[in-house]
């Protein structure tokens, strides 16, 4: 994975200490080895922002810092990626995640109404928080694994391709650096009859 396209698109490690939700962790937010950018830090960094974006709870920031604090693993990919529920995504993020905790549970699921109420919001956030949790809780996990064992894939392949590519550079200088052999053929090389004067000359 190219160190530089996730470096432009890292916050800085002020930025993140501006947050109010972080304010009171900027001593582990100024931690440089929360910053590093390995094949395994990254990997876990998306394992753990991954989870935590997909969990129906408030603090989804928080959690994700504590998480890389407590795993070593970068810290600002684990709270940017939080941010994948977003006021925009999180309405059909967390019905899936309802659909399939209702279809693990073995319970019909609700349709939504025409008209939705203030009334029929709070009585169906009781019946369905045991199906929303549990199946936030499966895509979470399958989701945060997937995306750790795909980042270290991709990485992996990133560095054998880089090897690749050097290698190759440095036997086309090696070629280049040799002096091209003397390609006369044997016929053209003189012979040593051809300095002999003939006879009775």
């Amino acid at each position: 994975m190219p160190r530089r396209l996730i470096q432009r698109y890292m916050p800085h490690p002020d930025t993140l200490k501006r947050t109010r939700s972080l304010r009171f962790m900027s001593h582990i937010i100024g931690d440089a080895s929360l910053w590093v950018l390995t094949r395994r830090s990254v990997g876990n960094a998306f394992m753990v922002g991954l989870f935590c974006a997909l969990l129906p709870i408030p603090f989804q920031m928080l959690l994700a810092a504590f998480g890389a604090w407590l795993l070593r693993c970068n810290l600002p990919l684990s709270v940017g990626l939080v941010w994948l529920t977003n006021p925009l995504t999180m309405p059909p993020i967390f019905y899936c995640n309802y659909r399939l905790g209702a279809w693990l549970l073995d319970t019909p699921a609700s349709h939504v109404p025409d008209r939705i109420s203030t009334q029929w919001i709070a009585e169906r956030m009781v019946e369905a928080l045991p199906a929303l949790l549990l199946g936030s809780l499966v895509s979470a996990v399958v989701l945060g694994l997937a995306g750790n064992a795909l980042i270290r894939l991709i990485w992996r392949w990133h560095v054998s391709r880089s090897w690749r590519r050097r290698a190759r550079r440095r036997r086309q200088a090696r070629q280049q650096a040799v002096p091209p052999a003397d390609t006369r053929s044997c016929a053209d090389a003189p012979t040593p009859e051809a300095d002999i004067d003939p006879p009775g000359r």
